[in-house]
């Protein structure tokens, strides 16, 4: 929450506002002077809010100056403010403000998309997903701005289909457009990780709903995902080279200088290509290309785009309970895996790859749904579920360690393929050791109980 008081040419005005993206609840009342009034807060909501916090420990924690101009767009459907200015921390720092704040007054959300496109279309801007505030507390404790994990959704027993997409589609939206600041910054490795996390949470979303979505849509939301994952994909694979198995590795040998020189090398090489990756992923956020793709997609997620097909068998399961659907989508998904995981044992590298991928997508649909069926059963599907694919990433990871080696400095690649042999080899002796160990939790997870079926009950599914 944050509350505000602003200093107009008409008089103070307070604000509340609460939540965080793009969509906002907010209240506004006026004041006499500069100091926050909780009398004049009358809204149930906004009092419930406000409970328990005591008046005379609020202190500011910083300040904005900007000048505004604002135009009424549509008849006052939407209020377009030009802002700029800079935030002021307590110790007297500065950031510029220099924005387009485009306010719903009245209307469809979609509408908001469409003009915001067409501005894009005349200047250069980026999506802000910070509000002023966010960035202010930011700047007043000195923070570097913070990666975000996806928010648990909730489904009642009579939300809709068309309901549940809307609320899939958005949070994996919302989680990637939060965690582009974190992947600008570039110290904080979750950040990418997240923004690819909430790609592949949308993309599976795009595969688990194919077909109630419409094939027009399907052709430019696809290749535009899976670009951006492309994108990111070096800057997360560096990042994991060097955090999850250069560095357990070097620590290990330390005790032997020549090898400990050749792994520094190697560290400093794939620092190299991590920092080129992540200039890559700059620039295609500062692109006008991504910037277009957020507002359409947008655009597409506020005007509810599934719904613009012929009334089908198919596009009429749209308006029905979510929780029958669900259940069939689980038991395709669980059955897909099972099919692709047959005679475990015995699969190469490249079927238990295919395997890891089909297990994520599963997990992330049991992770849509889960609120539909009793917590227990669902959390220990998902906790055998994750353990096992846990260990099959990292043998993908150790693989993509020895892809990674072509594209290090030539000068440094006799003594980082050297390298990377001992980091490859020492995490290859662990994934040895586990691999009776991997074997066995497959078959556990083969035959352990399905939590989705009737309501409250759990079923064994082979």
């Amino acid at each position: 929450m944050v509350l505000r008081v602003r200093s107009t040419p008409h008089g103070h005005i307070q604000t509340l506002k609460a939540g965080y993206g793009l969509t906002r609840h907010e209240w506004e009342w006026p004041v006499a002077d500069a100091t926050p009034n909780f009398g004049v807060i009358t809204e149930p909501e906004a009092k419930a809010m406000m409970a328990g916090v005591d008046p005379s420990a609020l202190v500011p924690t910083f300040r904005t100056h900007f000048k505004r101009i604002a135009h009424q767009i549509d008849q006052g459907a939407i209020e377009l403010a030009i802002d700029s200015g800079e935030i002021i921390g307590p110790d007297g720092a500065a950031v510029p403000i220099s924005e387009v704040e485009l306010e719903l007054k009245s209307g469809e959300p979609a509408s908001l998309y469409r003009l915001a496109l067409a501005l894009a279309e005349t200047v250069p801007v980026r999506v802000e997903p910070r509000s002023k505030s966010a960035r202010g507390f930011a700047l007043a404790d000195q923070l570097a701005p913070p990666a975000f994990k996806s928010q648990r959704l909730s489904f009642a027993p009579t939300t809709t289909v068309d309901s549940a997409l809307y609320a899939i589609f958005g949070s994996c939206f919302q989680q990637f457009g939060l965690n582009e600041p974190c992947v600008l910054d570039g110290d904080d490795p979750e950040g990418v990780h997240q923004a690819r996390v909430a790609l592949r949470r949308l993309r599976s979303a795009f595969s688990l709903f194919g077909d109630l979505i419409p094939a027009a849509d399907r052709e430019w939301l696809a290749p535009e995902t899976k670009a951006l994952a492309g994108t990111l994909g070096p800057a997360r694979d560096w990042d994991v080279f060097l955090t999850e198995l250069l560095a357990p590795a070097k620590a290990a040998f330390a005790v032997y200088p020549e090898l400990y020189a050749d792994l520094t090398a190697l560290e400093s090489a794939a620092r190299a290509r991590r920092h080129h990756a992540y200039e890559e992923v700059r620039a295609l956020f500062a692109s006008p290309g991504h910037t277009r793709f957020q507002l359409r997609f947008g655009e597409w997620l506020e005007g509810r785009g599934w719904r613009a097909q012929p009334v089908t068998r198919v596009s009429a399961l749209l308006f029905q309970p979510l929780r029958e659907t669900a259940d069939a989508l689980l038991r395709r998904r669980h059955r897909k895996a099972g099919k692709i995981g047959q005679d475990f044992a015995s699969l190469a590298y490249a079927e238990r790859h295919q395997l890891r991928i089909a297990l994520k997508k599963l997990r992330y649909a049991a992770d849509f749904f889960r609120s539909l069926y009793d917590e227990k059963p669902v959390w220990r599907y998902l906790h055998r579920l994750a353990t096992f694919q846990d260990a099959l990433g990292h043998l993908n990871d150790v693989a993509t360690a020895t892809r990674l080696v072509p594209l290090l400095d030539p000068i440094a690649n006799g003594a980082s393929a050297r390298a990377v042999g001992v980091v490859i080899g020492w995490h290859g002796r662990g994934l040895a050791a586990i691999e009776p160990r991997l074997v066995s939790d497959w078959q556990e997870f083969c035959t352990a109980k399905v939590f989705w079926g009737h309501p409250g009950r759990s079923s064994s599914e082979r």
